[in-house]
């Protein structure tokens, strides 16, 4: 285990010459058969060169043969921040095979320095490694060919100050266990949203990262402050506005919605400048910028005490990065955007664009955040976008022009914006431009001077499972009007849906009938949940309707908007018939079944303007289908509403089962009202266009009365059906080889009083019993999916949820969810008044 090397930031930039190489990474990104890609962040800049070997008998104990080597200059992001993803590519036309171990080496410069060299700085111990084996390389994994052995690692919000343990160092235990079992060892790992919180900071981390950053830039941000895009605007540097100072700021001159609600404290210390956000990044993966101690106390009163708090926190969450660094080095990982990597309710909807996009604060924080996503996450999930001549390479190439001008190149810094796909300014109203799809709008990325927009979503092809990762921030379809400002948006507009779920699973499907691909298993990464529980629900509906949308999140829920979640149904099941969805955001780990049911009178047809549902003479059946909705959430923000789920608290009111039918069309409904002695029928009020859905229940009321809906005609069977389950979670289970180290004991004790009665409160929380809820894991963790994939029918997908159980707090367990993919006949269709 690696200890800090920095004393304070006071002198930081005489403490980076005794610091290593690496300040960030290795972090193992996309890997392919034909191709691995390595992210690092140095302290000055290099060639690196990517070796990867194949080793003796693939279980990874001993090197064989260099098989794929590849070499990239680093990008001069600042003065002391260099950063590059480079892929090494096959020597001779060699592939990387399924479920083989393989080792990976890096050398910088003229080969004087290998790996282990980087890591480490001159005469300082103990030796930093990210290795589990004894020849001292990182190692991977490839996917097995056959789905019984695949396992996927998933989770989502990452809060450095968050509630709770943080749950990403049980990684590091989960590969050491079996480092050198190729069909044992985790295989992938997808970070599915909120890998670091950008508005929602605490006060000395960001005093930390002030200084990180504008050291390793070598130049101090200024940003515009007052006025608009037409009256113009003044200057002021980043240091001026300090921690704990920034939520009038965000709210009135960024237009942030983090603080609303009632809740200053959520932007208090926000992420404004690159640095800031750079510095967050390095910070959350690696713990070579971290300091040995944080000062406290730097305030009085009821501040020094949150101050004080916060360092604590931050600092128990640094205590273990070694462990997360060591953990990304050794496995492929993927990583998705969700809203806090740039601010809290990042384009929820059109009302949020137009405040914060419409201010130049507002756009420059958006822009700040967009740029560091595209240099720490995206550039590993798809470095074909960053090779020569690519829109990648061409937004680098401008990023350093911008870099070496100290941030003042006007020019450079708005052609990086088109590539980042920040839309253009209105010159008479100053807000964002906007263009319509189909029947929404988006937001403008087309570049009149034809500057290519980055793509941020993906897709991951192995040898027997693909998975297809959606961007449903940037391509949101927002409802025309304007009154619908703050209307919930559809997640994927028409075009969207196109391109990120269409495209990629006809590819594969003419991939296997060119006999070039062996998918079986399809996984989708939906960063916001297709279903929520039903608390949630409840919540964001009652928001919506008095108008206070930023404070749940209303708008991100695929339920709000019946035009999406049906395309979004129809489009994965016309062409698969399982489906497991992969999300996170909801802040606890779930399973949840849908069964789908289509009629064969109409498909969803890809036209010019959209999706259009065409009617087919054909016989009258169903198709079946089944999606499971896999949740993990959060690696570390748990809070006390997760933590009363999690237990048999939540247990008074379990998850139902819902049966749902829907029509293209909407059809004449009608309400039969019974009374003693006599049956009232009454039209129910529909939408005059579809698509519409409806919830089909069993009678309801009492002896004197009772109410059901019904279809008014015969003929108006819906054209879908679904029924939505919650799996249960079993009981924990100890995974003894899994823990973590003991925290260290505050030197203040609490008076004896409070010992004593915290002491019982806390033994009273603590029960076992209690804790072992039935539905829901609300402690902050991470999961492992792993697939029953048998030749007939008998096949399902399982979810263990690892997760530290307040029990036995420094000991880890795992909730296994185990949930049949079987394609089920349909329910009793709806009833029909005769």
């Amino acid at each position: 285990m690696a200890l800090p090397l920095i004393d304070t930031y006071s002198d930081f930039e005489e403490q980076l010459t005794h610091l290593p190489l690496i300040l960030a990474g290795p972090i193992l990104r996309r890997t392919d058969p034909d191709g691995v890609t390595v992210w690092l962040a140095l302290k000055a800049p290099s060639v690196v060169t990517l070796r990867v070997y194949t080793t003796i008998a693939g279980q990874g104990k001993s090197l064989d043969r260099e098989q794929l080597t590849g070499s990239r200059a680093t990008v001069a992001v600042g003065k002391y921040l260099h950063i590059v993803a480079v892929t090494a590519k096959p020597i001779d036309g060699y592939l990387l095979e399924p479920g083989q171990i393989y080792a990976y080496d890096l050398e910088f410069g003229d080969r004087n320095q290998t790996l282990n060299d980087a890591l480490n700085a001159r005469d300082v111990f103990p030796v930093i490694t990210v290795s589990y084996l004894d020849h001292n390389l990182p190692t991977f994994a490839m996917p097995p060919d056959d789905l019984n052995h695949l396992r996927i690692v998933h989770g989502s919000c990452r809060k450095a100050h968050g509630n709770g343990q943080d749950a990403l160092p049980l990684l590091d235990g989960l590969i050491e266990q079996s480092a050198d079992q190729p069909n044992h060892r985790p295989h992938q790992l997808f970070l599915t949203g909120d890998q670091i919180y950008a508005d929602d900071v605490a006060d000395p981390l960001l005093a930390a990262l002030s200084d990180i950053g504008n050291t390793l830039l070598g130049w101090e941000e200024e940003l515009p402050y007052k006025g608009d895009f037409v009256k113009g605007y003044s200057w002021k540097k980043v240091s001026e506005w300090k921690p704990g100072q920034r939520t009038e700021i965000a709210r009135n001159y960024a237009g942030l919605t983090a603080m609303l609600e009632n809740q200053p404290e959520r932007a208090k210390s926000h992420l404004f400048s690159l640095g800031e956000y750079l510095g967050m990044y390095l910070l959350s993966w690696s713990p070579i910028l971290w300091v040995n101690h944080l000062t406290k106390g730097k305030t009085r009163g009821k501040k020094s005490k949150s101050w004080d708090e916060e360092v604590d926190a931050i600092q128990d969450f640094s205590r273990y990065l070694w462990q997360v660094r060591r953990s990304l080095a050794n496995i492929p990982t993927y990583m998705v955007f969700d809203d806090h990597d740039v601010s809290d309710d990042w384009y929820l909807n059109r009302e949020w664009c137009n405040r914060v996009l419409g201010k130049p604060l507002g756009r420059q924080i958006v822009q700040n955040g967009l740029l560091a996503y595209a240099l720490c996450q995206a550039w590993g999930n798809t470095p074909e976008q960053f090779t020569s001549e690519q829109p990648g390479e061409k937004f680098l190439q401008v990023l350093q022009q911008w870099s070496e001008s100290a941030g003042t190149d006007a020019s450079a810094w708005e052609t990086m914006g088109k590539y980042l796909g920040v839309p253009d300014i209105e010159a008479e109203t100053g807000l964002p431009k906007l263009k319509q799809d189909g029947a929404v709008l988006i937001l403008n990325r087309n570049n009149s001077d034809g500057t290519p927009t980055l793509t941020w979503h993906y897709s991951v092809r192995s040898f027997k499972h693909e998975v297809i990762v959606l961007d449903t921030r940037t391509w949101r379809g927002f409802p025309m009007g304007e009154d619908q400002a703050i209307a919930p948006p559809m997640l994927l507009s028409p075009t969207a849906f196109d391109q990120q779920i269409e495209d990629p699973l006809e590819e594969t499907d003419q991939l296997k009938a060119a006999g070039k691909s062996r998918i079986e298993a399809t996984l989708i990464v939906l960063p916001t949940n297709l279903i929520h529980a039903s608390l949630v629900d409840i919540a964001q509906r009652w928001h919506w309707h008095q108008g206070k949308v930023f404070g749940t999140d209303v708008g991100d829920s695929w339920n709000f908007h019946d035009v999406a979640f049906s395309k979004l149904l129809t489009a994965l099941f016309q062409r698969r018939d399982r489906i497991v969805l992969l999300s996170g955001d909801i802040h606890y780990g779930s399973v949840v079944r849908l069964n789908y049911w289509a009629n064969s009178r109409g498909r969803l047809q890809r036209q010019a303007v959209g999706y259009v549902w065409e009617a087919e003479e054909r016989d009258n059946h169903d198709s079946a289908s089944v999606l499971v909705q896999l949740t993990s959430s959060s690696i570390k923000n748990a809070d006390l509403k997760t933590y009363l789920v999690h237990t048999k608290v939540k247990s008074l009111a379990l998850e139902q089962s819902e049966y749902w039918v829907g029509w293209q069309t909407p059809p004449p409904l009608v309400e039969m009202i019974a009374t003693p002695g006599k049956v009232r029928i009454q039209d129910v009020p529909v939408p005059s266009q579809g698509p519409f859905w409806q919830q089909i229940q069993v009678p309801q009321g009492t002896w004197d009365i009772a109410w059901q809906v019904a279809l008014k005609e015969e003929r108006s069977q819906p054209d879908w059906r679904y029924r939505t389950a919650w799996s249960k979670r079993q009981k924990a289970e100890p995974v003894p080889w899994l823990k973590r180290h003991p925290q260290p004991e505050s030197g203040k004790k609490p008076p004896l009083w409070r010992r004593v009665l915290f002491g019982s409160l806390s033994w009273l929380w603590r029960n076992r019993w209690l804790q072992e809820g039935d539905e829901i894991v609300g402690c902050n963790n991470i999961s492992v999916i792993s697939f029953q994939w048998l030749p007939d029918e008998n096949k399902a997908v399982i979810q263990d949820v690892y997760w530290h159980p307040p029990w036995k707090p420094n000991t880890v367990v795992k909730s296994r969810y185990f949930e049949p993919l079987r394609l089920e006949s349909p329910p009793p269709l709806p009833t029909i008044n005769s």
